[in-house]
């Protein structure tokens, strides 16, 4: 979600501060203050004025024997990494300068010189780069809750933790590798494992000789965003995940039968910075004597906030779960989950969810438990990175 490695190099070179003061003085200080008070140029014009020289009229780049320098230059058309981050995080750079995002200094703060509607005007003006419209833009990849998928197609890396602190203790993670390929798709694997105190005792895994551990059932899966719309605020995607019955049953690690879970998902941009996910799938099992069959339905809704402009982001989110088995008699239960995520690095690809599942049925066998997860946008740079 936060600014790729590629992405910030883009940011660098493109107002080509350095090699453009190098061949003429004050150009840029021009360009930029022309229209501070008026009705202001147009996108293509101030791209013209104080980005073409490196990248080119048409955004794919000048030649290293023109620009004086062995940084890499993007090309704009490139639809991959131009499209996967909103203009926000642009802007941070743009305007504060690579520093804000542990980027170069050669890359200079220019909001003294360019108004947020200027900078906003030449970013736009990029974006038309990139003429596939396939590609959803980085505004529809929301943040991530700690339950319900997103719609959006990502590339990450993801360890969550569910830890139930009441008898019988568990522990229960999930690691989880997201690819994305195409412009629309994702391809996932997910690795269960975790503790699960079976004799009552409540001690740390190791502590005592009633934890057991284990592997549970191991998944693969793909994800198709089938409609996305900036003008609209909204993405919509189908996906289906194959667990394969990798774990041990009797231990309670897994299912003791393949699984097939098919599922809907949906992010809405909302009025005033706020934002919803939806999801409803079901879990279908090949072998129903092992397994019920599950439908399951959940909702996410939040609104992130930065304290300090271009700084840590903090996005409070709460989510509604429910879940039934499609047995006669069976009844549906509910979950509240209110939970934080937090920016870690200050490139943003490093994040922290903590919360708290809360029953809101069957609140006397099922009992409320700690969850959180640690996400690494690992496309927007390595994993030691941007702090």
């Amino acid at each position: 979600m936060k600014p790729s490695v590629r992405l910030w190099r883009a940011l660098v070179v493109a107002v080509a501060a350095v090699p453009i003061a190098v061949w003429s003085p004050g150009l840029i200080s021009r360009a930029c203050s022309q229209d501070r008070g008026g009705g202001g140029r147009t996108g293509a014009e101030l791209y013209q004025g104080a980005c073409a020289a490196c990248h080119g009229i048409r955004g794919t780049g000048a030649e290293q024997s023109r620009v004086g320098f062995d940084l890499p230059l993007p090309d704009f058309t490139d639809c991959s990494f131009a499209t996967r981050e909103p203009n926000a995080d642009w802007l941070a750079v743009a305007h504060d300068g690579g520093p804000a995002r542990a980027f170069s200094k050669i890359m200079p703060a220019f909001g003294d010189a360019l108004s947020d509607d200027e900078l906003e005007r030449v970013l736009n003006h990029i974006r038309s780069f990139c003429s596939e419209a396939a590609w959803p833009r980085g505004e529809l990849n929301l943040p991530r809750p700690l339950v319900t998928e997103k719609a959006y197609p990502e590339d990450e890396a993801v360890i969550t933790s569910a830890i139930a602190t009441e008898s019988p203790s568990s522990i229960s993670n999930k690691l989880i590798y997201e690819k994305r390929f195409g412009a629309r798709n994702q391809f996932e694997v997910i690795v269960p494992f975790g503790w699960k105190d079976n004799g009552g005792t409540g001690l740390p895994p190791g502590d005592s000789g009633d934890w057991t551990g284990g592997i549970g059932d191991i998944a693969v899966g793909a994800k198709r965003a089938l409609f996305h719309s900036l003008k609209h605020g909204s993405i919509f995607s189908v996906a289906g995940e194959l667990a394969l019955p990798t774990g041990d049953r009797d231990k309670g690690f897994g299912k003791g039968t393949a699984l097939f879970e098919p599922f809907v998902a949906y992010g809405q941009l909302l009025p005033a910075g706020f934002f919803l996910h939806s999801q409803a799938g079901a879990e279908l099992p090949f072998d129903t004597d092992r397994a019920a069959q599950e439908a399951f339905w959940r909702a996410a809704l939040g609104r992130s906030f930065e304290p300090q402009r271009f700084g840590r982001a903090w996005t409070p989110m709460l989510e509604i779960l429910g879940a039934r088995e499609l047995v006669a008699g069976e009844k549906s239960q509910w979950d509240l989950v209110p939970q934080m995520q937090v920016t870690l690095s200050r490139r943003q690809h490093i994040m922290l969810a903590l919360g708290a599942r809360v029953p809101l049925t069957e609140s006397g066998p099922r009992k409320t438990g700690l969850m959180f997860y640690l996400l690494w946008d690992w496309f927007d740079g390595g994993l030691f990175d941007g702090w």
